[in-house]
């Protein structure tokens, strides 16, 4: 199965009564694995899952930690881009050159890397103690 037929199949299952506006992420791990989700709505907005956050768990919790290319696709007029928590979420288990294909129902696509998506990424070495600062990191 390809990263399309898998977001385009679970973006199916996504539920979204509020905002109908549904999205289906789907990644495959160094191992060729794919992983899947949808997007998941509730009453009180901030508390819904993305997507591409939905994928990584699953990812994860089937034990695999690495990115190898994601695909997201949604019905809108442009290709979707992943908000913000998600392109940090996808920055943590991508390496930078990592692809990141948008896609949209009716066809478009772009393609784009993880740099592309988050310039600028805040990573684990920026919490790093620096030596110079006494050892305290501040």
């Amino acid at each position: 199965m390809s990263l399309l037929d898998a977001a385009t199949n679970v973006r199916e299952n996504a539920y979204a009564p509020y905002s109908r506006f549904k999205v289906g992420a789907a990644l495959r791990t160094p191992s060729g694995v794919i992983y899947a989700g949808c997007n998941v709505e509730n009453v009180a907005y901030p508390e819904g899952t993305c997507a591409e956050a939905g994928a990584i768990a699953a990812m994860v919790a089937a034990g695999e930690t690495r990115i190898a290319e994601m695909l997201v696709i949604a019905d809108s007029p442009d290709p979707v881009p992943p908000c913000g928590g998600c392109r940090q979420k996808i920055a943590e288990f991508a390496a930078q050159d990592v692809v990141v294909t948008l896609c949209t129902t009716a066809g478009q696509s772009r393609r784009m890397t993880v740099a592309d998506l988050l310039p600028g990424v805040f990573t684990a070495a920026h919490m790093a103690a620096s030596d110079s600062a006494g050892g305290d990191g501040a």
